[in-house]
């Protein structure tokens, strides 16, 4: 997983590392790194790798020195860069950085990882996404455009991967807004959040394959305006989301 060695991505480690699962957490900050691994209480579940995970020639370093220690079958894409500039206070060249690690990082990942699920015929990737790009704040246009961008990518990846390796299952996950340095201090719980963040990653039904999830709730996709039309007519209710706690009794062979 990327983004494993503080916040959100370090709640996420230590959650997997509780549920039995051998965890390659990659980071910028190797001593926040080595931090994760000794806050999990497993130390010996977790493998720190340095990388930045923009630069493809570090990350594809990193995912053969990850393939010694066993197969890729999870991937959760956490990593992401939030540097609050007014976009006059933006270069090209400082913009497209934060998009090369938001988004090129993810895609760089996936494209790593899903070399592995081929292999083996099946896989997960759960990526952290934002609905920063439906109402951006100041200073916050590289960050709303590459992370509106992710979910994106998640749909794309579904529509080239689903008919041939229906077992690849990948699904986009939107935190919320944390209590992390990248988020709020009124945010919620990185701990928390990461509870329905493992039950994510840990299920692999087909169910989830291209899905939303918001916290701990599935969004229903976009219906069309004469679809809400019709079901208001006929006094239907708009479909219902589904729930982190539902997942608890769907396969999950994914899990130890």
């Amino acid at each position: 997983m990327t983004g494993a060695g503080s916040g959100l991505g370090r709640a996420l480690a230590i959650g997997l590392m509780g549920r039995g699962l051998v965890v390659a957490g990659l980071g910028r900050d190797g001593q926040k790194l080595n931090e994760t691994g000794k806050l999990s209480g497993s130390p010996e579940r977790f493998h720190g790798f340095t990388c930045d995970i923009s630069d493809f020639a570090q990350l594809s370093e990193s995912f053969a020195r990850i393939r010694q220690i066993g197969d890729i079958s999870i991937l959760i894409n956490n990593a992401a860069s939030y540097p609050r500039r007014d976009f006059l206070d933006e270069s090209p060249a400082s913009f497209m950085e934060t998009v090369a690690i938001n988004l090129g990082g993810m895609a760089a990942c996936c494209r790593l990882a899903i070399d592995d699920m081929i292999q083996a015929g099946r896989g997960r990737i759960l990526n952290v996404v934002s609905f920063a790009d439906l109402a951006p704040q100041s200073g916050s246009s590289a960050y709303s455009v590459s992370k509106g961008a992710c979910r994106i990518l998640t749909n794309a990846l579904v529509a080239d991967l689903h008919e041939r390796y229906p077992k690849i299952i990948i699904s986009s996950w939107a935190p919320g807004i944390l209590n992390t340095q990248m988020g709020a201090t009124d945010g919620l719980d990185p701990a928390m959040s990461a509870r329905w963040g493992v039950e994510l990653a840990l299920s692999d039904d087909p169910a989830l394959n291209g899905a939303l999830w918001e916290r701990d709730a599935e969004l229903a996709p976009p219906r069309s305006l004469k679809s809400r039309i019709l079901d208001r007519f006929l006094m239907r209710n708009a479909p219902s989301r589904g729930h982190i706690s539902g997942l608890v009794t769907r396969n999950r062979s994914l899990h130890p």
